[in-house]
């Protein structure tokens, strides 16, 4: 699968999220840079990685949601193509109204950087499909701004819908109902704040982000 990686400025998981990819698909994504008017020809999955794009001074992820490129990630997603934002890019993505809800201060007002245990809340997706039985993980979790919020109505949608893919098990941010990651109605977009790319090599402290790669890229 033709992937292609998109840059901010600001980004700083955009290595880990290559790295992820090529380690799953044996094949290097294209790094776009976010004042590109469309994607490489073929391209058939889209990451938007974690960092601060435009250092975040703005609400995170508005600015990186008005840049050049997001129109083109728009239009591939309404293709039904898979689109993946973690971190800053689950901001991005609620930002452009790709997904429902935004991401609010921390509760506490800290910055979280530890280790999450997450439960899989819905394993019957294009995201999850490799993960089987398994239905709790523990990945990384980086950020100050992953405070998941939507009024009720919505939650209750997205609830019922099965749009939500992840939960904290041990919530550390203030997630209304412990949400650390949502997908859109079609299912071919999902966001979440931990980091499953930083979770691919047993080196590196784990591998349960691997599965979600491989679920979404096709690798046995």
């Amino acid at each position: 699968m033709k992937s292609a990686v998109i840059v901010f400025p600001g980004s700083n998981c955009d290595r880990d999220a290559h790295d992820a990819i090529e380690r799953v698909t044996g094949e290097k994504p294209a790094m776009v840079w976010h004042q590109e008017n469309e994607l490489p020809e073929g391209t058939e999955f889209v990451m938007i990685p974690g960092g601060f794009s435009y250092g975040d001074y703005l609400r995170c992820g508005a600015m990186a949601s008005r840049s050049a490129i997001l129109p083109a990630v728009v239009a591939h997603a309404a293709t039904g193509a898979p689109v993946l934002g973690v971190c800053n890019g689950f901001q991005i993505l609620t930002e452009s109204g790709l997904l429902p809800g935004a991401l609010m201060r921390n509760a506490g007002l800290t910055f979280v950087c530890e280790k999450a245990p997450l439960k899989i809340d819905n394993g019957n997706t294009r995201f999850t499909s490799r993960y089987g039985s398994t239905s709790e993980l523990i990945i990384p979790i980086a950020h100050h701004d992953g405070n998941y919020f939507a009024d009720a109505e919505t939650l209750d949608r997205i609830e019922g819908e099965g749009q939500v893919v992840f939960r904290y098990g041990n919530n550390p941010n203030g997630s209304q109902r412990d949400i650390a990651g949502v997908m859109n109605e079609q299912g071919n977009v999902l966001g979440m704040m931990p980091h499953p790319e930083r979770a691919v090599d047993e080196k590196h402290g784990g591998t349960d982000g691997l599965a979600l790669f491989e679920s979404l890229l096709g690798s046995a």
